[in-house]
């Protein structure tokens, strides 16, 4: 066979390989995937009053951290009234360790530790937002939470993280989220501001619609 024909084939190789590459990219960087794996299912709460305050958060957002105290008192105030539920929206194209980080809360969810690294993703977000490479800070999060760094490398590594993490984008893209902090309650997107009040008067107002909703209709007798 001829120079010419083995260099077709080899520039054949090269362009099938290029493609597998970026959309190998694509998947991880949580760009471009149609993943149908579940959604991730974190939530604080029972939801007595039938009111469920969703988050789609970016853990490296400076917006996101600053909430998150206000959240925690929201959270608090309620109690079991209301189900919180954080689901990962990673902002890729502007925040270069957003999925990482939330790479690294799922690894932890696999131990039952995913509000305790939840939590230290935001407390500590000026330590390794801009870091090249965040992922020995995630593992000293993770040893200092008594996790198996084995079973947490394997699993911040792992296809099933990065699909649950998709599948949350997904989500959230659904429901009209296009920035962080994005806010759902009882599955319609509300904007709040960063305030207790705000928050309470949101949360207020669908127990209310909740409590009309779900009121028995009396009965009328002849």
């Amino acid at each position: 066979m001829s120079k010419q024909f083995w260099g077709i084939i080899a520039a054949i190789v090269i362009v099938f390989a290029g493609i597998f590459i970026v959309n190998g990219n694509k998947s991880e960087s949580g760009g471009g995937n149609t993943s149908t794996s579940a959604v991730t299912n974190h939530v604080m709460g029972k939801g007595t009053s039938g009111v469920t305050l969703r988050e789609f958060g970016d853990y490296q957002c400076p917006a996101c951290g600053a909430f998150e105290p206000t959240v925690q008192q929201v959270v608090a105030k309620y109690g079991d009234k209301i189900k919180f539920q954080f689901s990962n929206f990673p902002l890729t194209s502007i925040h270069q360790n957003a999925f990482s980080a939330a790479r690294a809360a799922e690894a932890a969810s696999k131990q039952d530790k995913f509000w305790e690294m939840h939590n230290a993703l935001y407390e500590t977000q000026s330590q390794w937002s801009a870091v090249s490479e965040p992922y020995s800070t995630f593992e000293q999060f993770a040893k200092q939470l008594g996790l198996n760094t084995a079973t947490f490398k394997k699993d911040y590594g792992s296809s099933a993280v990065n699909d649950a993490i998709n599948a949350d984008i997904a989500a959230g893209t659904k429901l009209n989220i296009t920035g962080t902090p994005g806010f759902v309650i009882n599955g319609t997107k509300t904007e709040i501001s960063n305030s207790v009040e705000s928050f309470s008067k949101a949360i207020d107002a669908a127990i209310a619609k909740q409590a009309t909703t779900n009121k028995p209709t009396p009965s009328t007798q002849n």
